[in-house]
């Protein structure tokens, strides 16, 4: 009696073992799939950026200036002379 109930004692304690192995063995595996899917969102991200700043499917030309129009714009002079004496007096 006392055989078969160590027989039995043993026989789950390898059962629990082996499971245990098998969950640590799958948890990298795991660990590597979520880091191997988050370099891919961010792969995906980089690769949106890339395209806003070269700019290729953008139509940029309504706010191109036409050079003739600037000629009639005048050109503020600076204002050289100014004096901060009469601050201190």
């Amino acid at each position: 009696m006392y055989k078969l109930l160590l027989s039995l004692c043993l026989m789950g304690a390898s059962s629990l073992l082996s499971a245990e192995s098998n969950q640590t063995a799958t948890a990298p595996q795991t660990k590597a799939q979520k880091q191997l899917q988050a370099q891919m969102e961010r792969e995906k991200k980089f690769a949106q950026e890339q395209q806003f700043y070269q700019g290729v499917n953008y139509d940029l030309s309504y706010a191109e200036v036409d050079p003739d129009s600037l000629e009639n714009i005048k050109v503020p002079e600076p204002e050289y002379d100014f004096d901060m004496d009469d601050v201190y007096d």
